[in-house]
Order: C-alpha cells, then structure tokens, then sequence
C-alpha cells in the first residue's frame, strides 16, 4: 500500500493540516531559531562526541578487553535508546497524550512477575541457569502476547476504547506489581537480594549474544515506523479528521500499538525495566524538534535518548565512580521532571 501524506490540496491545505495537527499534538508551528536540519546535526554531534569519550578516554589494563565491553555496553544503550524514544513518541501520538508512556501498559509488572515466579518456584538460582536467547525470546513474547490480548478483548468490540484499554491496563499492572511484592516478601534473603540485581535497569550487564537480535527487531520496527511517519502526523488530528483524510484509523492504531510493545518488550527483557526514561526523552525531543513532525520528533528523540544515556554513563563511570547506578539515576530524576510537568499542566 502506497504511503498516505496528508494532503495539499484544496479541500485539505497543508498549512492548514500542520497547524491543527500541532494544535492537536499541544505544539504550535515551528519555533524560531536554529533549522530543524542544524538541530539534528547538532544533536548528531555531541552524541557523535559522547561516544568517543565513552570508547576511548580513561582505558586502565587491555585495551581490546576494555574496548569490547564498551563496544557491548554501547550497542546495549543503542538499542535501549531507540526502543524507549520510538515507542514513547508512537504510543503519545496514538493515545493523544504527552504523559502517558508505555509502562502504563503494565510491561514492567509482567516482566517483574515472571521473574518473581521463576524464583518463588525454582529458586533463586534459576535466573542464571536460565539465561540465554530462550529465555530472552519467551520473556518478549509474553510481554506483546499481553498487550496484544488486552487490546483484542478491550478495543475490538463496537464500544471499544483505547482509553478504557489504558486503563484496564493500569489496573492488571497494579495487581500483577502486588502478587510480585507478597511472593517477594515470601522469598529468602539471599534468594530476594539476587532477583533484586534484575529488576532494575541493567544497562552493562546484557549479553552479548542478544545484541544481533535486539538490534534486528529494532531495525525491522524503525523501518515500518518511517514508512508510516506521514501517517503519525495525520493521527495527531484526531480519530474523525484521520478518518476522513483516507486513514484506516483502527488498523493503524493495531499496527502501532503491536510495533510499540514488541519494542518495548524487547528492551526490558534485554535490559531491565524503565519506567520514565521515554518520557522524559520524548518531552526533551519536542521541545528540541520545535515541530511535531515525526520526521523530525522521531530521530531527535532517539539522539536526546542515546546522548543522555551514553554522556550518563560516561559520567557516572569516570566522575561518581558508580557505573550501576545510571538507571536508578534517570528513573529518579525522570519521576521528579513527570511529577512536575504533570503539577503544571493540571491534568493527564
């Protein structure tokens, strides 16, 4: 199928269709300043300039031992940034809203349970005789097998709602996060201390061996999501005017929401849970872009996540000399920047 612009003619000018899409995504035309191409080179290059530092500055012992963990760590945070800035900015623009990520659909809860169960029954010492692309795959499926029956029970009927998907959602999230915390307080100290190593981010810690696949479903998904970039815009408008303008608003709803949970599935069994990290990469990306174009928003998103990501580690490694504490840090701050973006728009 050919791919849908929205329109410039007549009946539908362009103009006209940019600006009501950036009235419906909360963003107005582009902000005056640097041109959306000077943005993203700029971006381009600090990120191009963190990762040299991260590479090759502060290498004690080996250096090709040094230089293959790093490499390891960095094709990790690649593909955590890409996975968590894309879903974040698709799962927005189908919800119509900029608060929501897609840790409201309860991926974390799911991860967190199957893990909690795998020790509560085998022990604890089964996480890493488990370990391996089995394990990896299976976690993933069961993650979009989740949403996907979510959204087929609550979104295909006549009265289905996305909102009461996101909902029922937060509710199964809520229950399956409780069943975790009473089988957890039933488990062993020992047994509790090692499945507490994997429920948070774990971003130099991942195998190597996961990469080609991680990074194979990042590209295949990338892919889709830039051939339907013009589609994103036009969904800005709304369910009606999408409709309208020849877009066959359900099944992109499907596609897109199946493409964000196999992304996101895929980077928490990879690396662990992280709840505001796209949030707050994809607020910085609007805000950076200075347009809602996907584009534009899209790549940006995905620099701001990799830039902050590899610049954090970099820091935490050779300032604070705590590596492991990355993710805990951007959980931390990205919890305080959504509480107080949330305080000063009043509503969700």
């Amino acid at each position: 199928m050919s791919e849908t612009r929205p329109p410039t003619t007549a009946t539908a000018p362009h103009d006209k269709v940019t600006s009501d899409a950036g009235r419906a995504g909360g963003t107005t035309a582009p902000r005056k300043g640097l041109p959306v191409a000077a943005r993203l080179a700029l971006a381009a290059g600090l990120v191009a300039v963190a990762v040299v530092c991260f590479l090759f500055l502060f290498i004690e012992g080996t250096f090709a031992f040094a230089f293959e963990r790093r490499l390891t760590v960095l094709g990790t945070m690649v593909i955590v940034a890409f996975a968590h800035a894309v879903g974040t900015v698709v799962f927005q623009t189908i919800t119509h809203n900029r608060i929501l990520t897609p840790s409201i659909m309860g991926f974390d809860a799911v991860y967190i349970l199957t893990q909690t169960l795998l020790v509560a029954v085998f022990g604890g010492s089964v996480l890493a005789a488990t370990d391996g692309m089995p394990k990896l795959v299976t976690q993933t499926l069961l993650m979009v097998c989740f949403t996907m029956l979510l959204f087929r029970w609550l979104f295909s009927g006549r009265n289905g709602s996305i909102h009461v998907m996101l909902l029922v959602g937060v509710v199964l999230g809520l229950a399956f996060r409780s069943l975790s915390d009473f089988l957890q307080r039933l488990l062993s100290p020992s047994e509790h201390d090692v499945l507490a190593t994997r429920l948070f981010g774990r971003l130099t810690s991942a195998e190597v061996g996961y990469l080609p696949l991680a990074g194979a479903v990042c590209l295949i998904v990338g892919a889709v999501v830039w051939h339907r970039r013009y589609r994103l815009d036009t969904l800005l408008l709304g369910r009606e005017t999408a409709t309208s303008l020849g877009i066959a608003h359900k099944r992109e709803l499907t596609v897109m929401l199946l493409l964000v949970s196999l992304l996101i599935a895929m980077s928490t069994a990879l690396a662990g849970p992280m709840t505001f990290f796209g949030f707050v990469t994809a607020m910085l990306a609007y805000q950076f872009a200075g347009t809602h174009r996907h584009a534009v928003v899209l790549p940006m998103a995905f620099l701001i996540g990799l830039l902050t990501l590899v610049g954090g580690q970099f820091v935490m490694e050779h300032v604070f000399y705590a590596s492991g504490m990355l993710t805990v840090v951007i959980e931390f701050l990205g919890g305080a920047v959504f509480l107080v973006h949330l305080l000063r728009k009043g509503s969700l």
